[in-house]
């Protein structure tokens, strides 16, 4: 589909009173990193549902703070 086939004329135009009530949100910075985990423990947090990233995240915040001043390695 070419943007000439669209059909925009179901949106309503942008108003001046649109955008004084517009907000405009920043999301909260977050580290974009790469992690290595067993196939199996990936497979598990899939399984317990789509927000299984916020589950990986929270579990390794428990981790953390229970963890904090001690050194392992």
């Amino acid at each position: 589909m070419t943007d000439e086939e669209i059909d925009y004329s179901y949106i309503p135009p942008l108003t001046e009173e649109f955008f004084e009530k517009a907000v405009l949100r920043v999301p909260a910075a977050q580290a974009d990193n790469l992690i290595q985990l067993d196939p199996e423990v990936m497979a598990w947090f899939r399984s317990q549902g789509a927000e299984y990233r916020s589950l990986i995240n929270s579990v390794l915040r428990r981790y953390m703070e229970n963890s904090s001043g001690r050194q392992s390695v």
